[in-house]
């Protein structure tokens, strides 16, 4: 029977394929451009330059990413409310005490961020504090303090360096191709290898965001379940999800490579209808979502 730490392992091992999935597309587009420029050491370049990123975002995740959403630390004295709730549900699931962060924007979300349990940082929005009572801002960090619990944070801030990675490296060879000139491409292996760059180039992008969705997907549902578990109350996370998806309008630091990080959609209401659309979501459904945190009381 499955339980919570079977999926948790399940999820683990499914992410890994996944990011390796990831690092193949990029040595294929490495090779690609070396092949295609005569020049061996560019597939070298890529390879190291890669290693350089990932180690970086390592140990610097959590700053890239709070800086991108433009999130400033609080201390007790400045949200005694929200640091209380933080450091009792802490406390409760035997956590150390992250770095609490605020957002000055009035789209109510949030999201957990760091390297591991002893370097993480929750962060909240002003919208959210605004909206939210006592019971849904518990849900809204048991969520997130169970990204944490689950080890989900490394996994997906490490996923924001690598889609910008390989969108850069996509877009690298298209420009060097067609605006420098590139080499002759007269003889066969040249052809092939400029035919399979293209191609890569164009997959590279959808293959980033296809990884970029299946672990969203799966590290929501997972953490809507342990943050039931922790505040025993599933129907405070399931009333802050209702709150955060009636909220018309986007966050103003909404970026497409930290938008799987959040607990909804941070561009706000999804434009496509019906179940086609949630191919192309950050996000499972909140319906869904309240349904399952639903069926669980």
């Amino acid at each position: 029977m499955a339980t919570l730490y079977t999926l948790q392992n399940v999820n683990t091992r499914k992410t890994w394929f996944l990011m390796t999935t990831f690092f193949i597309v990029i040595i294929l587009l490495g090779w690609a451009v070396s092949l295609y420029f005569q020049n061996p050491g560019i597939l070298y370049i890529f390879f190291f330059f890669s290693m350089i990123m990932n180690i970086g975002s390592y140990w610097f995740s959590d700053k890239i990413v709070l800086s991108m959403s433009g999130a400033h630390e609080i201390s007790h004295d400045t949200h005694h409310d929200l640091w209380n709730v933080v450091e009792n549900l802490c406390i409760t699931a035997g956590l150390p005490m992250p770095k609490v962060y605020v957002m000055d924007d009035p789209a109510p979300n949030a999201f957990a961020t760091g390297r591991d349990k002893n370097h993480s940082a929750v962060a909240v929005t002003t919208g959210l504090l605004a909206m939210m009572n006592r019971n849904e801002l518990e849900g809204v960090i048991s969520h997130e303090l169970s990204h944490i619990g689950n080890k989900d944070i490394l996994l997906q801030t490490v996923v924001v360096v690598l889609v910008g990675f390989i969108t850069l490296l996509a877009d690298f060879f298209i420009r060097s191709t067609f605006w420098s000139g590139g080499r002759d491409n007269d003889d066969r292996g040249g052809t092939i290898a400029l035919i399979i760059g293209i191609v890569l180039s164009i997959l590279a992008p959808l293959f980033a965001q296809l990884i970029q969705l299946a672990i969203s997907r799966k590290r929501e549902f997972l953490a809507d379940a342990s943050g039931a578990l922790l505040t025993r109350y599933p129907e405070g996370l399931a009333t802050a999800l209702e709150k955060i998806s009636s909220y018309q309008g986007g966050m103003k630091t909404a970026n497409r490579a930290t938008a799987h990080l959040f607990i909804a959609n941070p561009f706000g209401p999804a434009g496509f209808k019906g179940k086609a659309s949630t191919l192309f979501m950050t996000h499972p459904p909140v319906e869904q979502r309240v349904k399952a945190l639903r069926g669980m009381a």
